[in-house]
């Protein structure tokens, strides 16, 4: 019941946030349509996995189809690798508003946006494809319980027959190739937002210019970093167990809590939000 209200929680409060800024012209701007497909984005995130999980814990019905199997990793890690994708695009965002103000609206126009949104979309794709194409050529045995909550790459390359210790190095690295390079990306952009922010004498000023970047920044951590966490590490039966309980959180709970932390911490989104009451 706990994990249902998460999930309802996230539909509303993610459905509330694409419908504001569809609908109030006060938030036609580029942080904001980032924003709108990350909100878009958590929704779908979620239902890959979610209501699966729902279906075991309150009616028993733990089975998953080959079909459904293969579905639920592809998208998993599709609207996964988007979203930290989408994060990177929404830390350059934050750093061409703080660090070059005059040039904002002819570097992060409408085409940029579109262009640097749909460049994520079809990044993450591409990388889903893969890593499917990869753990799903593996031959696999009688062995057909998946140790976790929905279909993975760790524990699903787990039931193979083969030698799984290059394809793991493979897979491991294709991901960590994204995740590090994104999560690199973001540091840059908040280093170079961090050093013209010193550059501010105002304290109210600089502060008003950070306050902008907190409600990306606890994202990111709340999100790559636990990412990181799960598919870096060994697999182990204690890892695994850990990745349940890291996957909890990136499933259930930060995307249930994305829309509280952006409505919490912006102004605009709260007027919006007023108006529309």
């Amino acid at each position: 019941m706990l994990f249902l209200m998460f999930y309802l929680f996230n539909l509303s409060g993610n459905l509330c946030i694409v419908l504001l800024i569809t609908i109030d012209p006060s938030l036609y701007k580029p942080m904001y349509f980032f924003l709108g497909n990350l909100s878009f984005l958590d929704i779908f995130y979620s239902t890959t996995t979610v209501p699966k999980m729902l279906s075991g814990l309150l009616i028993g019905d733990k089975k998953i189809s080959i079909v459904g199997c293969v579905a639920q990793l592809h998208f998993f890690h599709f609207l996964g690798s988007t979203e930290a994708l989408l994060l990177t695009s929404m830390s350059y965002d934050r750093y061409v508003a703080i660090c070059n103000p005059l040039r904002y609206h002819v570097l992060m126009g409408k085409t940029s946006c579109v262009q640097l949104a749909s460049g994520c979309w079809l990044i993450g794709f591409l990388y889903s494809l893969l890593q499917t194409i990869l753990t799903f050529r593996l031959p696999y045995c009688n062995r057909k319980q998946v140790t976790h909550f929905y279909c993975d790459i760790k524990p699903v390359i787990k039931l193979a027959c083969a030698n799984i210790k290059h394809i793991k190095l493979l897979v491991s690295g294709i991901f960590g190739l994204v995740a590090v390079s994104t999560f690199s990306m973001i540091i840059m952009s908040y280093m170079y937002i961090g050093s013209h922010l010193l550059n501010i004498r105002s304290r109210q000023d600089r502060w008003k210019a950070f306050s902008t970047c907190t409600s990306h920044i606890t994202i990111v951590f709340l999100y790559i970093g636990t990412a990181l966490c799960m598919y870096l590490g060994p697999t182990t039966q204690n890892s695994l167990e850990q990745d349940r309980m890291s996957a909890i959180l990136v499933t259930v709970i930060t995307p249930a809590v994305n829309p509280l932390i952006y409505t919490l911490r912006n102004k605009e989104v709260k007027k919006s939000l007023q108006r529309l009451l």
